[in-house]
């Protein structure tokens, strides 16, 4: 697979509150617009590996994603900033960051009003159990739509099993069926989730994941403090990724009970 291309931030446009990590509406020297997700953000390089990845595997299998870049951020950007929450912000994440395409005109979906197709709530279902992403619900859906097309953002939340302290050996946790999919906001729409299986897990190779894996910044794994092991948080994404699409696969078996 080919990376995510490399901008440079040139003009903060504006903060969207409503996120808890400040996330902003940027510029980039492409004179494209861009969702900023900031290193330095409370959640730190984690949450910007979680987007990554599963961003990468989302557009691998084939869902909609909007386009993922890498975004460099001097720290001269701070300087116009009044804000001294967001001024502290563009300080502590000079370097290189996340962003996502902005799509101007979208809207948030409203699971009241909008019902996807069921072969596409399927495999959005499968994907977000895969990656145990826990922020797809009717609080809070982090869908949008677009040109009367649905678009799946904000993956930060998803492989929270990195978030616990020496999960790399903890490798048992692969196979968690996560039963917060029964949570999911398109589990009622999510009708073909036996179709879809096998050819979801058929689309993510080892040459596949292995390719996304790389494409980790080797300084988001070093401000963990672990920067003569990245080598070896590499593989145990690898190893948990590929455990994970393992058959027979818990996380389908509790996606069928959770619909």
């Amino acid at each position: 697979m080919q990376l995510p291309r490399t901008v440079r931030v040139t003009r903060y446009v504006t903060p969207l509150r409503e996120g808890g990590s400040l996330p902003a509406i940027v510029e980039a020297d492409d004179d494209g617009l861009y969702v900023l997700k900031f290193r330095g953000a409370g959640q730190g390089p984690r949450a910007l590996i979680a987007e990554l990845v599963a961003g990468e595997i989302g557009r691998a299998l084939g869902l909609p994603v909007p386009e993922l870049v890498f975004a460099q951020i001097h720290p001269d950007l701070a300087r116009t900033e009044p804000d001294p929450e967001i001024h502290a912000l563009i300080l502590d994440s000079a370097g290189l960051n996340l962003a996502i395409d902005y799509l101007p005109g979208s809207v948030t979906y409203d699971p009241i009003v909008h019902a996807p197709e069921d072969e596409l709530a399927s495999r959005i279902v499968w994907f977000d159990a895969y990656l145990m992403n826990v922020d797809r619900t009717a609080r809070n859906t982090n869908m949008l739509l677009w040109h009367r097309r649905l678009w799946l953002i904000d993956h930060g939340a998803a492989l929270y099993f990195h978030h616990t302290p020496g999960w790399e050996t903890a490798q048992s946790r692969a196979r968690d069926p996560f039963p917060l999919i029964a949570q999911h906001v398109l589990m009622k729409h999510a009708r073909s989730l036996d179709q879809i299986d096998a050819s979801m897990a058929d689309k993510l190779s080892e040459t596949v994941i292995q390719s996304i894996i790389a494409g980790i910044p080797a300084s988001w794994i070093e401000l963990d403090g672990i920067e003569h092991e990245v080598p070896r948080v590499r593989t145990a994404y690898l190893r948990f990724l590929m455990n994970r699409l393992d058959s027979p696969r818990p996380f389908m078996t509790e996606a069928l009970r959770g619909r």
